[in-house]
């Protein structure tokens, strides 16, 4: 039988620690990792901060798991994505352009990576679940690449990490850097226009320099 909270409900700790982490990535990208605070969580979660200790260990243990499910999240988007199933060119205009809408649709995920940069990934150090979740996107695109240059579709023997970081940079800088580029030039980045011709622009740059 189920285990019951004081007030009555069934007590399902997957989905607690679902709802803790919701709350607490906003919390964390709102604030940062110094200015976050476990009591907000709990309130909104109406849950405890001994419980969260309990899931997390600590406010940096509910920090570095926040961090974990954001990359998670995009490295299992991207293996839906079965790409072996497409051409070379179309396989990666895909990938792209859905990291492009990855990253549009989750500006906590930015501001959470812009946070631990400036922490200098202190946090991420310690965790070896995040650099192997990253592995796969880089033998994702080791594989396109291989695959367009055996095709003859693709001229340019390129650095995986190479090529993504050069997609990374081009969909996180629009999003990292939205309201300052936009005030600097007048250029409202979310426009429906501008992001369609920005997906097409990267996506256009990077196949472009693999033809080369």
């Amino acid at each position: 039988m189920a285990a019951k909270r004081e007030n009555g409900r069934k007590n399902d700790p997957q989905r607690t620690q679902e709802n803790i982490l919701d709350v607490a990535t906003e919390e964390f990208a709102t604030h940062g990792l110094a200015g976050g605070r476990v009591d907000a969580i709990a309130e909104k979660t109406r849950t405890s901060k001994r419980m969260i200790y309990y899931y997390f260990g600590s406010k940096e243990g509910l920090y570095l798991a926040v961090l974990e499910r954001a990359y998670r999240k995009i490295r299992t988007l991207e293996e839906d994505l079965q790409l072996s199933n497409l051409p070379p060119e179309q396989a990666l205009r895909v990938l792209i352009s859905t990291t492009f809408d990855h990253d549009e649709a989750n500006p906590d995920f930015v501001r959470l990576v812009s946070i631990e940069n400036i922490h200098h990934a202190a946090h991420m150090l310690r965790s070896d679940a995040i650099r192997d979740l990253n592995v796969s996107v880089i033998e994702t695109i080791t594989v396109i690449l291989a695959r367009g240059v055996a095709a003859g579709v693709f001229a340019r023997t390129a650095d995986p990490i190479d090529i993504h970081m050069l997609i990374s940079a081009f969909c996180f800088f629009r999003v990292s850097n939205r309201y300052t580029f936009g005030t600097i030039f007048r250029r409202d980045l979310s426009e429906p226009a501008t992001m369609e011709r920005h997906k097409g622009m990267i996506a256009d740059a990077v196949i472009s320099y693999l033809k080369a």
